[in-house]
């Protein structure tokens, strides 16, 4: 290694690895330290039960917000894949049982579901019209997204131009999302399904006054000017893969099992010392990028730490290998989709503000609302040819309103009990227990594996389990001083946030990492600039 490094970027995530891409493409020497001993943080792909071949995305599953400007701009052999589903929610009625069934390539399906569950067209027009707010949003605001902050009146006077764009400014950033969902959709099941994008992740309700389901909604409905989720062929690790590639090959330097002891963030000449192999290591560099959350930088550097209550997260993630996809109390209609988009239980409108009652009261819910995906229904890639011969899938649930306070105390009691409960609210629209299609490894134990907030803070360092990092951000400065800023910069000189704690930051979308790599960038015109002043 040498000595001196223009820059040195702290963890080997996605963002971490699209700003050294860039840098060192422009000619920077890059060392990246990374504390694991494999690449990608919570990007990560893993075979997760050894007795069987088979590499989940271990904490991230699906990419909206990952630009297609990155993906050129780098090079990335990176396959995104459509989901021909996009959700599925069972639903009972009375006596009467069904699914509302939405396709991301047929409208005439997604109509004629409609129609089942509302007896009317009236609701499927008005959920047109409220996902086409956030469409108009999305065409004016994604752009900006790998620019300097713009004002929030400059941003503003984007959406002036007539009643429509108007109501979408207001409806997705001046008030609470639950007034324009209410006003638009009559249905609980609908509204539901709708909401579930506005708290995925995070503790809130519809009529927050935070606005944190806003920004959260924002987030999901934005990316590439369409908002749809995409399936990485291959895996979260194909894409890691590929940025790994990407920024070896311009000269970066990747460390692994690297322990970071001391940093000195304010001397021109940045020092970092870190333990590799059991030696000791000192190198400077002109500028230090953090990927990782704001909590663990505070800890390197012996501060404390403390935030308002809505950066906390609010996940559960249940990861499983099935022998096959169990069946439905649906029927056989719907087996064949209803795993092939988003699996939403027990998200209607009113049974989430109810969850939502009783997590900040700090107990457990009486019913978790959760979701369940399938990757291999649309890439079988992660699976070897033998479990693919064999009719293997994996799962994943993801579940709501489970806040790290709840587990803080007595996690792995907590924790068991809401594992049981997912489970159980899945069970209650299978026609079969889903243990009994797990694949079981040679000891017979199930292959599941479930993650607490609490699991996520002590595996990746993520503060009390947010898988954002922190509160998402709107897209444009919040104080005059921010303006212009790219969203990454720090108290410290020519130190700067790459990751999800960044502005703009959150999801796998490499958006802080292009935007850190663009500031260290103009930072050295500036200079040079200056130097040529001089």
């Amino acid at each position: 290694m040498r000595t001196k490094y223009d820059v040195v970027i702290f963890g080997a995530g996605h963002n971490g690895l699209v700003a050294a891409a860039y840098l060192a493409r422009a000619g920077l020497s890059v060392l990246m330290l990374e504390k694991n001993d494999y690449i990608g943080g919570a990007t990560t792909s893993q075979k997760l039960f050894p007795d069987f071949d088979a590499k989940l995305s271990r904490y991230a599953y699906l990419v909206s917000l990952f630009p297609e400007k990155i993906i050129k701009d780098l090079n990335l052999e990176v396959t995104l894949c459509r989901r021909s589903i996009a959700s599925f929610t069972p639903y009972q009625k009375g006596s009467r049982s069904g699914g509302l069934l939405l396709s991301n390539v047929a409208e005439s399906v997604s109509r004629a579901s409609m129609f089942e569950l509302t007896g009317n067209h009236a609701e499927f027009e008005q959920l047109q019209k409220f996902y086409g707010l956030a469409r108009l949003f999305a065409e004016r605001v994604w752009d900006t997204m790998l620019q300097p902050l713009p004002a929030k009146a400059e941003l503003c006077r984007l959406f002036s131009e007539d009643a429509q764009h108007r109501e979408a400014w207001r409806s997705l950033v001046e008030e609470p999302l639950g007034r324009s969902l209410e006003k638009y959709l009559s249905d609980d099941v609908v509204r539901g399904l709708v909401f579930t994008d506005a708290k995925i992740g995070l503790l809130t309700h519809p009529s927050d006054e935070s606005l944190l389901q806003n920004r959260c909604f924002i987030y999901h409905l934005i990316g590439n000017k369409t908002g749809e989720w995409k399936v990485p062929v291959g895996g979260m690790g194909r894409l890691v893969d590929e940025l790994e590639r990407a920024a070896v090959q311009h000269g970066t330097e990747i460390k692994t099992c690297a322990d970071i002891q001391a940093i000195d963030l304010v001397s021109k000449v940045k020092t970092v010392k870190f333990q590799l192999d059991g030696t000791v290591h000192e190198v400077g560099a002109t500028f230090l990028l953090v990927n990782f959350g704001a909590n663990v930088l505070a800890k390197l550097l012996g501060q404390p730490y403390g935030v308002d209550a809505t950066n906390e997260g609010s996940v559960f993630k249940i990861n499983m290998l099935c022998q096959r996809l169990p069946e439905l109390k649906a029927g056989r209609r719907f087996a064949a989709d209803a795993f092939a988009g988003t699996f939403h239980i027990d998200e209607g409108y009113e049974e989430m503000k109810s969850s939502y009652r009783q997590a900040s009261q700090g107990r457990l819910p009486d019913q978790l609302p959760c979701e369940v995906y399938c990757h291999t229904l649309t890439d079988g890639s992660i699976l070897s040819p033998e479990l693919r011969r064999q009719g293997f899938h994996t799962l994943t649930l993801f579940g709501l309103d489970v806040p790290w306070r709840l587990f803080a105390k007595n996690h792995q009691e907590v924790k068991r009990r809401a594992e049981q409960k997912f489970l159980e609210g899945l069970n209650r629209w299978l026609a079969e227990p889903i243990q009994d299609v797990l694949a079981r490894d040679r000891e017979g134990k199930l292959c599941m594996e479930s993650k607490s907030p609490v699991d996520l803070e002590d595996e990746l360092g993520l503060y009390r389990g947010n898988i954002f990092h922190r509160a998402l951000t709107f897209p444009f400065a919040e104080t005059e001083a921010e303006v212009g800023q790219w969203g990454v910069e720090t108290s410290y000189d020519n130190v700067y946030i790459c990751g999800s704690s960044a502005r703009r930051g959150g999801a796998v979308s490499g958006i802080p990492g292009h935007n850190a790599a663009m500031k260290v960038l103009e930072q050295i015109k500036k200079e040079n600039r200056g130097c040529g002043s001089d």
